[in-house]
């Protein structure tokens, strides 16, 4: 603003019109005030009402800190999250649409003030004269060339009486808004991808080791069997047998192997890394941290990014609609100019060439075919959409707290029934092993065993990592830690 009434005095100095202009270029200064974006205000659920406490725990902590992550231990884990917030490209692209809605807000803001402009212009003009009968020049055609110059400082503004520029203003705020939610948002869905990259990583080093210990055990066993074969103890169906178990060892220790590449070429994309399949991961699956967090269910609103930019977008349909019932009221601007036009560039800054003008205009719609009203019927329905959809993901969001907490208690049960299984089986497997060793039991038993010690201990290693992703999915529905309450509805462009 300060530039601006520099700018306007200095063009005005020199010409009588100075008083008049800097009278209008002050109302405008007082009329032109600093927006904000609409306060946040959650929608209200329809026919849902919130709990005060979730349904499925009771016995839960607070609300999950800013490094969530950090809460499992590993700190090649948190060197990962650290390394994908930097250099995910998926993120810069978030980021980038931010600055895009930034920009956008301070266009919107542009409008409410004045617009000054200036121009400097140059013309050289030739005439020619004929058919006037000047006495001895009958023959001769007359002709003048002229020369003007010309410097001017132009300024249009809209006199804001309805509102109508002040709710896109807001409204674009709003929008801003949400792009800030939606990258706090973007920073949370990459870093629960990224841990649960790495557990996927941990699983299937630790599932090909598995495999690789079966592969070894079942050679052991094959040979074995091969010289029972050949002292005459056993039949060649156990040689057959054993031959097959190994083959189907090898191959599971393939697919382990081609897993364990997968997940690792996964987790460098989301690194920003080539995906070469040379990153060195970790084997070791940590245990599930004890506090659970929850929080309380009228936080989750001003938690959730979503939740957050679902809010802004309702409050800037809110504001358009001001701005569609704004465009049935009459529009007041003021134009004002003021310059020098002279024949000699010389005389550009002498005020004695000074000309301005000052120009009011008012413009009321009359008759557009029902497109205004149609625009206000447009914008309510624009709002009553974004009002369904902030429902919808609310209740999604309270679903997912509400899911992963149950959970929690259900997959550790599953966790302790594995691991009992895990070693009921492999006992059960030394046992066989011990009594076709002793001659007293079948071959067909002992690979039976073999099977079920394998199964269970794979499925341990995979309830493992269910548990840690789901404690993942928690953090994530709660909103992880990017933004306390309410430090959306503070941001500004």
């Amino acid at each position: 603003m300060t530039q601006l009434t520099r700018l306007a005095t200095r063009a005005t100095t020199t010409t009588s019109a100075t008083l008049g202009l800097s009278l209008g270029l002050g109302l405008v200064m007082l009329t032109v005030g600093c927006a904000t974006a609409p306060p946040p205000r959650a929608p209200p659920l329809l026919d849902v009402a919130a709990p005060a406490i979730w349904s499925a725990r009771e016995d839960v902590g607070g609300s999950p800190d800013l490094t969530w992550w950090t809460d499992f231990g590993v700190p090649e884990l948190n060197d990962a999250v650290q390394t994908a917030l930097e250099r995910n490209f998926d993120l810069q692209a978030a980021a980038a649409r931010l600055e895009q809605a930034s920009a956008d807000a301070r266009m919107a803001a542009a409008d409410l003030l004045p617009a000054l402009q200036v121009g400097l212009n140059g013309s050289k003009r030739k005439q020619n004269f004929i058919g006037f009968p000047i006495p001895g020049a009958e023959d001769r055609i007359l002709s003048t060339v002229s020369t003007n110059f010309g410097v001017s400082f132009d300024l249009t503004w809209e006199a804001d009486l309805w509102g109508r520029l002040r709710s896109g203003e807001r409204a674009a705020l709003a929008d801003f808004q949400s792009r800030a939610a939606d990258l706090r948002g973007a920073q949370l869905s990459l870093a629960g991808q990224t841990v649960k990259a790495w557990f996927a990583v941990a699983e299937a080093e630790q599932q090909l080791q598995l495999a690789g210990a079966t592969v070894d055990s079942f050679n052991t066993s094959t040979d074995q069997v091969r010289q029972r074969f050949e002292q005459g103890l056993r039949p060649s169906l156990d040689v057959r047998l054993a031959l097959s178990s190994l083959a189907n060892a090898q191959a599971l220790q393939a697919q382990r192997r081609q897993q364990l590449d997968a997940a690792v070429r996964q987790i460098e994309v989301l690194l920003g890394r080539y995906a070469s399949g040379d990153l060195v991961g970790s084997s070791v699956l940590p245990d599930t941290p004890s506090a659970i967090p929850g929080g309380l269910p009228a936080e989750l609103v001003s938690r959730r990014p979503d939740l957050v930019a679902a809010e802004r977008r309702v409050a800037a349909t809110g504001q358009r609609l001001q701005v569609a019932r704004a465009e049935l009221y009459p529009r007041i601007s003021l134009t004002a100019a003021t310059g020098t036009a002279t024949g000699a560039l010389a005389d550009l800054v002498n005020g004695d060439f000074s000309i301005w003008s000052l120009l009011g205009n008012v413009v009321q719609p009359l008759f557009q075919g029902g497109r205004l009203r149609a625009g206000i019927d447009r914008a309510e329905a624009r709002e009553a959409e974004e009002l369904a959809i902030y429902a919808n993901t609310a209740l999604l969001a309270f679903s997912e707290v509400e899911t992963a907490l149950a959970a929690e208690a259900l997959l550790a049960d599953r966790e302790g029934f594995l691991e009992t299984s895990a070693e009921q089986s492999q006992a059960a497997e030394d046992i066989a092993d011990d009594r076709y060793r002793a001659g007293l039991g079948d071959y067909i038993t002992v690979l039976e065993s073999q099977r079920l010690a394998l199964q269970a201990q794979g499925d341990l290693i995979a309830a493992r990592r269910l548990r840690l992703e789901n404690r993942v999915d928690l953090y994530l529905a709660l909103g992880g830690g990017f933004g306390q309450p309410g430090s959306v509805s503070g941001s500004q462009p």
